[in-house]
């Protein structure tokens, strides 16, 4: 795959993503607040829903930010409610350093959850025939796949486990902080090898390795699509159903 179509992937994936990942995060909480009428209660249960995915979240940050020399201070796992509202699952505190290294460290969760989501799904849950029928668009195919995914006896704890990594690895607003500086520091360069001539030569060292971590987290980003188009109807129902009974209702 050229880098080309490995950003165009990424970014074809990112969009529906991010409104399904949103949908999945809203909609659980507010089945837990339709259970439990109280919000800490509430939000109790949905955090431990997702501990897996914030301990892989929050570890990636801490391991990146120790491999860097960056002193780290608490660690936590559990979750804050923002002053706009929303919801912070974890957290890790680091000291104050230059934003090369800052954006490494807010960068880290998505890499660490790509790569597991990656794994689980072609390894454990073996989707990878599934991905082969949605490209050529033979739908028996894709059933088939999908069937063949869930044959093994602990199937369901690795779509769990496929579930709550893929939708906590996105990094937060706080671990995006320094990703404007870096990304105006790369265009820099890059204009300044293009000028003198050098960007062919840099490309040919670089660009298969960048090709492939770039597919790495496109596909990753597909498995939560597909994943995510499995557990939405399953939600949507649960909350229907909810509704129904309690005579209670959400308007997100």
């Amino acid at each position: 795959m050229t880098l080309l179509a490995a950003w165009f992937w990424l970014f074809l994936t990112l969009v529906p993503l991010l409104f399904l990942e949103r949908w999945i995060h809203r909609h659980l909480q507010g089945i837990f607040l339709l259970l439990t009428r109280d919000h800490d209660l509430a939000t109790v249960f949905y955090s431990a829903i997702f501990l897996p995915g914030v301990a892989l979240h929050e570890g990636s940050h801490w391991i990146i930010a120790r491999v860097l020399g960056v002193r780290t201070a608490r660690i936590s796992l559990w979750p804050r409610r923002q002053p706009d509202g929303t919801l912070r699952l974890g957290f890790v505190e680091t000291e104050k350093v230059d934003f090369v290294r800052e954006a490494l460290i807010g960068v880290a969760p998505l890499l660490a959850g790509s790569i597991a989501v990656v794994l689980i799904g072609s390894v454990s849950l073996a989707v990878g025939p599934v991905g082969k029928a949605i490209a050529s668009g033979d739908v028996l195919g894709i059933g088939q796949g999908v069937l063949a995914s869930f044959q093994s006896a602990d199937s369901l704890i690795w779509l769990y486990l496929l579930f709550v990594i893929s939708n906590s690895m996105m990094p937060s607003q706080s671990d995006r902080r320094a990703w404007l500086p870096v990304t105006i520091m790369l265009t820099l360069l890059g204009i300044a090898l293009y000028y003198v001539g050098a960007a062919p030569l840099v490309m040919q060292s670089v660009g298969e390795p960048l090709a492939a971590g770039v597919g790495v987290i496109a596909t990753a980003f597909s498995i939560t699509i597909g994943v995510n188009l499995i557990i939405i109807p399953i939600v949507w129902l649960i909350e229907k159903a909810i509704v129904r009974v309690t005579g209670l209702q959400i308007n997100y």
